[in-house]
């Protein structure tokens, strides 16, 4: 293939690097034969942690020349000299310096290497370590053979990719140029792993339930919505998990879990993404107060896979030790704003004293709303070490069970870190009666406009009239914790392939 096809193929003729490295391609066939593409498979041996671990030993000027190693990596530095030149090669996991040296590797083999091997490329090398005279551990490589020819050229300073929009649109650029990058999401892998560690050990069942459905319940959210043409019918992508795990609680699994991503129609920000991953679990004859101490036992284990307890998040240091603090909403309402919500009886004192406490009141709002958002709005940002919230209104808790001694409010808790909600959980309302009037009330506020009001589930209010049993559920924010436990700014950071505007 010529070197314009390859151009015009790319589209990016005005990129002057990437024309000579399409060039140099098209030589390299045309000139030596060879396709780095159509290479067979490349055996590599030993990961760079091998060599590394295995030749720490090795003092300076020493070396071990009956120990082969084979590998593989990706070129990230060149110094090309006359009859000596140094790489950098680097793997999924580590960095080792490499020698090619002219009359060791034969003048072919080092020549080849030297004219057609750039930085980017996938080679495979062959040698013994051995270490410097200043110290470095170096393969001194007998054989190098080129298995993918890079196109584009690494970012400049690739040991330090910073520009966000390339970071999260190109984030295979990403994860080359920034080592704490993949390591970020290979710590991610280990949270989820334990997630799943302690769930199996409390014997819950993993399952997967419709991503696709024809209702979208589970959670107050704005869902995206779709056409189904073989149907005919609108669906929707799931908000949540909940409401087909606790079909399965009503079908005689004890314990189950799921692991997944959920979608809401919302906005995008620092802790906000349309699709992120959730854990939702639900256990028969447990209640919230089973929740909180599983909801411990997690976030510790995760915090101890991974590091520490106490963590350093964005200069606040964050102390996962437990127990963690538990308080009710209305007395933290009352601490932190000076309100006393216990003692508002009418909607319409609550509307003054939350207008002069500088809350925007559109006029109609109950005092359990306005006590919700009092919370939000003054409250939440202030609770950065781990707080289990308790106590939340009925009205704004349409699948809690009332608390008996006070029905207006809910046995429920959300667990809040460095101001964040981290996990929200319930004694699950298993009354079917209780069920539906809630679920009428959401109807009303969803025809009076609010997009976020929980849809009505005729079936599963059916479900719940075959009996579920008591039951405590949980679901906690796989991104955000992970994102605390990580150090990770944003949850864009925490997220491989993050939701972008396209460019125009």
């Amino acid at each position: 293939m010529s070197s314009s096809n390859e151009q015009e193929k790319y589209r990016l003729p005005e990129d002057e690097i990437v024309k000579q490295r399409l060039d140099k391609l098209t030589r390299l066939r045309e000139e030596e034969g060879y396709d780095p593409f159509l290479h067979q498979k490349w055996d590599k041996k030993h990961d760079l942690a091998y060599v590394l671990n295995k030749f720490s030993h090795l003092e300076p000027d020493q070396g071990e020349e009956d120990s082969e190693i084979v590998t593989a990596g990706r070129v990230m530095t060149f110094r090309k000299h006359g009859k000596a030149s140094f790489v950098t090669l680097e793997d999924e996991n580590d960095r080792l310096q490499l020698y090619f040296q002219f009359n060791a590797m034969g003048e072919n083999n080092y020549n080849f290497v030297k004219k057609w091997v750039d930085t980017g490329d996938i080679i495979g090398v062959k040698g013994h370590p051995f270490r410097t005279r200043r110290g470095e551990l170096t393969l001194f490589v007998t054989e190098c053979t080129l298995l993918s020819k890079a196109l584009r050229p690494l970012p400049e300073k690739w040991h330090g990719l910073k520009d966000v929009e390339t970071r999260y649109r190109q984030r295979y650029v990403d994860l080359i140029a920034n080592s704490d990058v993949r390591e970020v999401f290979r710590k991610r892998t280990k949270i989820i792993q334990t997630f799943r560690r302690v769930l199996d050990d409390h014997g819950t069942l993993e399952v997967e339930t419709p991503t696709l459905s024809v209702l979208a319940g589970g959670a107050n959210a704005r869902p995206f919505k779709t056409f189904h043409n073989a149907l005919g019918v609108d669906m929707y992508l799931r908000i949540a998990t909940e409401l087909y795990l606790k079909r399965l609680i009503v079908g005689m699994f004890g314990r189950v879990y799921e692991i997944g991503k959920n979608f809401r129609n919302e906005g995008i920000d620092l802790m906000h993404n349309p699709e992120f991953t959730a854990m939702e679990v639900y256990w028969a004859y447990a209640n919230y107060e089973d929740m909180m101490d599983l909801t411990e036992e997690i976030i510790v284990a995760c915090a101890d896979a991974i590091g520490e307890r106490k963590v350093d998040y964005q200069g606040t240091l964050l102390d996962l030790t437990p127990p963690f603090k538990r308080a009710t909403m209305l007395d933290l309402v009352k601490e932190h704003c000076d309100v006393d919500f216990s003692s508002i009886t009418s909607d319409h004192e609550a509307r003054k004293i939350a207008e002069g406490a500088g809350l925007e009141v559109e006029g109609h709002e109950s005092r359990f709303i306005l006590l919700a958002e009092m919370f939000e709005e003054f409250v939440e940002d202030k609770l950065i070490q781990p707080t289990f919230v308790l106590g939340h209104p009925t009205e704004i808790s349409p699948l809690a069970k009332r608390d008996p001694e006070n029905p207006d409010y809910t046995n429920r808790f959300e667990l809040f870190i460095n101001g964040s909600e981290i996990a929200n959980a319930f004694s699950e309302l298993n009354d079917p009666l209780d069920q539906r009037s809630r679920f009428e009330d959401q109807l009303k506020k969803k025809e009076m406009g609010d997009e976020e009001a929980h849809a009505f589930d005729e079936d599963y209010i059916n479900s719940l009239e075959y009996g579920l049993p008591p039951t405590g559920g949980l679901g906690i924010g796989i991104d955000r914790l992970v994102m605390f436990l990580t150090n990770s700014r944003s949850i864009r950071d925490v997220i491989l392939f993050p939701t972008m505007k396209p460019k125009i």
